[in-house]
């Protein structure tokens, strides 16, 4: 790929960068290229701080690791928890929900982007906001038809073209999209979503899927958003420019938790389920949940405050949502 850091000049050298290449093909570049990509360049990305992007979940440590301990502990039964290794896939560099914290586990990985997926024999496999991160296709219905939506590069100046045929990937799925749809209707698809499932389940570990994501059912997603679900952060703002910035900004749409449930039962897990963060939380944490309550009662101190970001629905409670299944 060469060693050049100027965005514009890599995707430049691209076969039709300036008659138009898929988006998903532009968001790998955007967010991946080894030298010019969103994640794979050192900075700061996730924080509350102006400076960063965007703030996740992993934000509120140490609380979130807590919940996630009791939550699993629960779904797995504490007296096995000795024999599991945690793996968290995708951990920002020199972080981690477990890391500087206290466990039951016999051990605990992560793994970064880039590195193979390796698991233990017994695993819990956790992730935070990795599969909303992954390049996506898109489309629009016009003129009586789905066109595939592209990017191209004039001068230092990228747009948005309808391709002249579908790409490989999408051309290979769609068959599944609506048959008729409303003018001008868009739907982003996480079409890499699938593959991505399948390298973490595929290795015959045992144990538990941990996911927290967020995302729709696919009938939502076709039916009930029109402007489709890409956006981008950028210091802590939402917008919905994607071509803006590229590289220098994040990129991302819901998953579709439909696919993810049924690839699940595909690679031998037993019956999925997806809970808002709030759900999951209250149901499979509940004991660790009134304990850091009790613990400061009267005072409305920085735990209580994690608390509230985490499960309250206007905050990220609703808003986000967790997969979880075992293969046993």
């Amino acid at each position: 790929m060469g060693s050049s850091s100027d965005f514009f000049e890599i995707f430049g050298a691209e076969p039709d960068a300036t008659t138009g290449i898929g988006f998903a093909r532009y968001m790998e570049l955007a967010m991946y290229h080894p030298t010019a990509g969103y994640y794979t360049r050192d900075f700061k990305r996730v924080g509350r701080d102006a400076k960063a992007d965007f703030f996740t979940a992993t934000t509120f440590s140490p609380v979130f690791g807590e919940l996630v301990i009791a939550a699993v502990a629960q779904l797995l039964e504490p007296a096995v928890l000795r024999d599991f290794i945690f793996v968290e896939v995708a951990a920002e560099p020199g972080a981690g929900i477990l890391r500087n914290l206290p466990h039951p586990f016999a051990a605990y990985q992560t793994i970064s982007y880039g590195q193979p997926f390796v698991f233990p024999a017994k695993s819990v496999v956790f992730s935070n906001e990795l599969f909303d991160a992954q390049p996506f296709t898109r489309v629009v219905w016009r003129g009586g038809r789905w066109r595939e939506l592209g990017v191209a590069l004039q001068g230092r100046h990228l747009r948005e073209v309808e391709l002249p045929e579908f790409t490989p990937e999408l051309a290979a799925w769609a068959d599944r999209l609506p048959q008729t749809s409303e003018e001008n209707y868009h739907i982003d698809l996480p079409l890499r979503t699938v593959p991505l499932l399948q390298r973490l389940t595929d290795p015959k570990w045992t144990g538990l899927f941990l996911a927290f994501d967020y995302g729709r059912h696919w009938p939502e997603l076709a039916e009930n958003m029109p402007a489709g679900s890409g956006r981008t952060y950028y210091r802590q703002k939402m917008g919905n420019d994607l071509l803006n910035r590229p590289g220098k900004q994040d990129i991302t749409c819901h998953i579709c938790w439909d696919w993810l449930e049924d690839g699940l039962v595909r690679s031998g897990f037993g019956e999925p389920q997806v809970e808002s963060q709030e759900a999951f939380f209250m149901h499979h944490a509940a004991d660790e949940l009134a304990a850091i309550t009790a613990a400061e009662a009267g005072s409305f101190s920085p735990r209580k405050r994690m608390l509230m970001q985490l499960l309250h629905p206007a905050n990220m409670g609703q808003k986000f949502q967790a997969l979880h299944a075992l293969r046993r």
